[in-house]
């Protein structure tokens, strides 16, 4: 018989044996298995927020300054226009007298010379905020100026860096500024990206709509923008900008809006319209040659444009877009096929 302390013994050896066998198993299991296999991920390419264009290799979308957009002069007075060729995106709006200004934005490239430069309306409020825009303008009424402050937007008027009188012009049509100069002053402490100004999508995502060649958009007042699609694109035919700086416009949007008083006069004895650009109205998307059409809503002044048709959710492709600010009432637009 065996006596207790010799049964423990054999126990204890019984145990450490089992334990080494279950050890050496792992590490032959841990040999012989193979890692899982990972899964590569595509990165999503970076896109500029003004375009939806991808941003080129090696560079990226989050720039040291924000979106500058100038306050363009847009009569016969402003001939040539300096600068609508190196421009992200341009909106159109209705001004006193029944003359329309330009709000040119300026993002994945800053030019030099730009202008002539012109003064702010309490309508770019709702034009600029959604991308915390930096304007850069001549100047504007005290209300105007007021107001904008009680915005939160950055403003740069004539005497900040970049700003000159071009004395082969005359006044007030002789204000330019070098656009890439006055950036410097708006300088980010980090660089970032803004948020999209439309929502971008695919070419093939846009319905097919119906043809539309040419575009008449009249402001109230009588002044009318022509446009004409040619070679892909659209060609604005009654434009005052220089020789080879045109706007190479791949869309044209219009957005119906309503134009209240803003409750001042101008110089000229003119009342000053002001574009609600907030809410929602029908919206016109020119694109290729065709028109798509839908609705356009915005929340609020600082709110992102949303588009859309009765099938839902309506993306503009990515490319250079103009947008023509028509009032609903007293504006009108027309187009052949």
């Amino acid at each position: 018989m065996r006596s207790p302390r010799l049964i423990a013994i054999a126990s204890l050896l019984a145990t450490g044996s089992l334990l080494l066998a279950g050890c050496g198993g792992d590490e032959k299991k841990a040999e012989t298995e193979e890692p899982e296999a990972t899964k590569s991920v595509a990165a999503v390419p970076e896109t500029w927020p003004l375009t939806g264009l991808p941003v080129p290799d090696g560079e990226a979308a989050a720039q040291e300054h924000p979106v500058m957009v100038l306050k363009m002069d847009n009569s016969s007075s402003s001939a040539p226009q300096l600068g609508l060729g190196a421009a992200d995106l341009v909106v159109e709006e209705l001004v006193e007298g029944g003359s329309t200004r330009l709000a040119v934005f300026y993002y994945s490239d800053l030019p030099g010379n730009v202008g002539p430069v012109r003064s702010m309306r309490a309508s770019d409020i709702g034009i600029v905020s959604p991308v915390d825009a930096a304007m850069v303008t001549s100047g504007a009424a005290p209300v105007t100026i007021n107001r904008i402050k009680d915005a939160g937007i950055t403003f740069f008027p004539e005497g900040s860096k970049g700003f000159y009188r071009d004395d082969s012009r005359s006044a007030p049509y002789n204000l330019f500024t070098k656009m890439s100069a006055t950036a410097t002053k708006a300088e980010l402490d980090e660089a970032t990206r803004p948020d999209d100004y439309l929502p971008w999508g695919e070419e093939g995502d846009l319905p097919q709509g119906q043809p539309a060649k040419t575009i008449a958009a009249s402001f109230s007042g009588g002044h009318t923008t022509n446009w004409t699609f040619t070679d892909g694109g659209y060609v604005k035919e009654n434009t005052f900008a220089a020789d080879g700086d045109h706007f190479p416009a791949d869309t044209v949007l219009v957005l119906r809006v309503k134009v209240g008083d803003a409750g001042y006069l101008d110089p000229a004895g003119n009342p000053v319209p002001e574009t609600k650009f907030e809410g929602t109205g029908s919206a016109m998307v020119f694109h290729g040659g065709r028109l798509v059409r839908g609705t356009w809503t915005k929340s609020s002044l600082e709110a992102p444009l949303e588009l859309s048709t009765q099938a839902g959710d309506l993306t503009i492709p990515a490319g250079h877009v103009w947008i023509e600010l028509v009032p609903q009432d007293g504006g009108d637009v027309t187009f052949t096929k």
